[in-house]
């Protein structure tokens, strides 16, 4: 069983109040754990803290009592609310997919993802159809865990059941820990295991 774990993370933009002040939390391997708070307060922040994208002024994040790696592959993978900004968009996306190694062929027929696509750029595509590309990146990084931030807000419904089915799949049969931001209460309630206040 591996463990995320936040400690006394603090974060500010600038020279304004911290946006995060004392913030401590632990994931276990197949928990799955909303954030929730009002808009504004944070949660997209330490997504991005708990994924290695954003250094905290104070506290620190580990796995199993080691700091998340500066080089390689990050055992901890997130799936942005825009998909449009996780990628290169002078990049054909099968390269794009290419970028966390050689891709389970069974990932990509599961997310829905064609071959045609393969040779797109990222604007020939629909937000459902890219976000189909960045999920399937980060689960063929091998993750110990994933962390979803608003992942499916932008997305028609149809979509937004068949992504979350599929996640919900993956990290199961994986066992890995997820942390997901969601502004639906109905969302929440069907996938949290543990639900953190911020």
């Amino acid at each position: 069983m591996s463990v995320l774990a936040a400690e006394g993370i603090r974060y500010s933009y600038g020279k304004g109040a911290p946006v995060l002040d004392g913030v401590s939390l632990r994931v276990e391997s197949g928990q799955r754990v909303a954030l929730s708070a009002p808009s504004g307060t944070g949660k997209t922040t330490l997504a991005r803290v708990l994924a290695g994208y954003l250094a905290p002024d104070e506290g620190r994040v580990t796995i199993d009592g080691r700091p998340l790696p500066r080089r390689g592959v990050c055992p901890v993978q997130m799936i942005w609310q825009h998909p449009e900004a996780a990628v290169d968009p002078r990049m054909r996306l099968g390269r794009t997919l290419a970028e966390a190694g050689p891709v389970d062929r069974a990932l990509v027929g599961g997310l829905g993802i064609r071959d045609e696509w393969m040779d797109r750029f990222p604007h020939e595509l629909s937000g459902g159809e890219l976000q189909r590309f960045c999920i399937a990146r980060a689960l063929a990084a091998e993750p110990r865990f994933v962390i979803a931030d608003e992942m499916s807000t932008m997305l028609d419904a149809l979509t937004q059941a068949q992504i979350w089915r599929f996640l919900m799949d993956e990290v199961e049969r994986r066992e890995v820990g997820l942390v997901f931001v969601s502004h639906s209460p109905a969302l929440t309630e069907r996938i949290a295991t543990d639900i953190v206040e911020l």
